[in-house]
This record gives C-alpha cells, structure tokens and sequence, in this order.
C-alpha cells in the first residue's frame, strides 16, 4: 500500500507541474528563466539531500555516472520541449502530446532491444492514437488553429520523455535513489545551462518573484515526483508504476481546467480516458497474456 500511495502523489505532483509553467509565462518569465531557476534550485536540494550516499560515488564507475548524466539530459530535454509547448498551447493540449510516450516508448523498445511489439502492444497504441484524436479535438478542427511550432514541441516531449523512461532503467540499477536521482537532475541542469547560457545573468539578477515560481515547478517537477518514486517504486511492479503514473493525466486536465481556467470538451475528456485506458492495456493486459502463456507452456 505504501507504494502505491508514493507513486500516485508523485504523478500527481508532476500533473501540477503546467499550472507553474503557465504561471511564469504569464508573468513575462522566459522559458530559459524558468527551466534554469527550476534546475538550480533542484540541484541544491538533490545533492544536499543525497550529502548522506556521496561516499557511493567511488563505488560508481566513470561509465556508470556518465550513464546517468546523459538520462538525466533527457529529463533536462523533456523540460525544455514540454514548457516550450506550453507557451503556445493550451496546458491540457500539452500534457495529451507528452504521453504520446506510451506507443513512442514501444518504438524505442523496437529499436533498441530488438523486441517487437506484442498484439496487445500494437493494440494499445491504435487506442492511444485514437485517444489523441479525440483529446486533441481533431474532430472538430480545432487542431488545425494551434501553432504547429507548439504541436512539434509537444511530440518532442514524448519522444525525449519516452526516452528518459527507456534509458533510466539502464542507468547503473544498484545506485542509492537519492544519489541517482541528484546525478540526473545534473545531467538535465548541464544540457539546460549550455542552451540557456544568455539567459543565466538574467536569472542570477531577477527579483524574488522567479524563484518562487521556480522553486514552485522545482517542487512539482523535478524534486517530489522523483523522490515519492524513488520511495514507492521498489515496492510495486514496473508495470504497476507505469498504471498508477498515468494519473498525472487526470490531475492536469482538472489542475488546467480549475486554476487555468482552460475548457475540456466531453469529445476530449472521451480521448483522455482512451489514453488512460491504453495504458492499462499495455501494462496489465500484457502481463495477463504473458502468464497465460506461461501456464500454457508449463502443461
């Protein structure tokens, strides 16, 4: 139970994540303002929090840190595409594109592993794409008035997010949550810094205002979701975690919708609980099938 619970505030604190965003950019912030504040901040909690396992890092080899560095830059990538889609789109529209990760990650898998994907697997990605459909309010055309530099954004943050998530579970396994977590949030602050570097003065000089609305998307974006994770993970399936993950979808259509003030049609809430559903498919029907035909084998 005590997983559960952990990763289900975790998600859900990444669901509160666009109404920060949101809040900076209507406050003149610039998307580098807001991704360096939100980095710094999270690197100076992480590795005062992980002060207690800086005696594992001469356990982790060169290769090993390197791995995590470079994970850690697509959550850094993630940020910067995700935050940029919100600039031009509305925070539910946003969120829809960014867990296109669902079937992206299937791809991923595909080509990294050499694993293709199952029927059920195939079958969760026609029901995520129909989702979008409807989500995306294609149907009624609304889809053709928003900016395509926003919907290009969007997807980039799937394929960067599904990629985080591939790549995080190779990244030296047996490293202290805390430590890796603080490595890979490094890894995002180096890529973040090197393409905002103009942006860095500016921040370092800026009134109390930004880094509160900094600490604010550091809070929900980048310190608690990893942490509760981190926590509650070890207790549940993989395929658990990624089920009770997709409550972050949920929590930031209802978020945009009471603090952003922003309008979800029935068509879309229709294609949110398609996507939602896809993923129950893809996790939990897949370990069905899986036992099935381990039981079938065993006779």
């Amino acid at each position: 139970m005590k997983g559960v619970i952990f990763v289900l505030l975790g998600a859900s604190f990444f669901g509160l994540t666009p109404i920060f965003v949101k809040t900076g950019f209507e406050y003149g912030y610039t998307l580098g303002q807001l991704n360096i504040t939100q980095m710094l901040i999270a690197f100076f909690l992480l590795w005062g929090l992980s002060f207690v396992c800086i005696g594992k890092v001469k356990e982790l080899s060169t290769r090993g840190v390197i791995k995590i560095l470079i994970t850690g830059s697509f959550v850094g990538l993630t940020s910067i595409f995700y935050y940029g889609a919100m600039q031009f789109l509305p925070a539910s529209l946003a969120i829809i594109l960014l867990f296109q990760f669902v079937w992206i990650g299937m791809i991923f898998e595909w080509i990294f592993t050499k694993i293709r994907p199952t029927k059920v697997n195939l079958l969760s990605m026609v029901i995520t794409l129909t989702g979008v459909v409807f989500a995306s309010n294609v149907v009624n055309g609304k889809i053709t008035e928003m900016p395509g530099i926003g919907l290009f954004l969007g997807l980039l943050a799937g394929v960067t997010y599904a990629g985080f998530i591939f790549f995080s579970g190779q990244a030296a396994e047996g490293t202290p949550p805390l430590l890796r977590a603080a490595l890979m949030i490094t890894g995002a602050a180096i890529l973040v810094f090197i393409i905002f570097y103009n942006d860095f003065s500016m921040v370092v000089t800026n009134d109390g205002r930004l880094w509160a609305v900094g600490a604010a998307i550091a809070a929900v974006g980048a310190i608690l979701p990893p942490l509760l994770f981190a926590g509650g993970a070890p207790y549940i399936t993989g395929r658990l975690a990624n089920v009770l993950s997709s409550v972050e979808l949920p929590v930031a259509i209802i978020s945009a919708m009471i603090v952003l003030s922003e309008r979800v049609t029935f068509l879309q809430w229709i294609g949110i609980i398609l996507i939602i559903s896809a993923i129950f498919v893809n996790e939990l029907c897949g370990r069905f099938t899986k036992k099935s035909f381990t039981f079938t084998n065993m006779k």
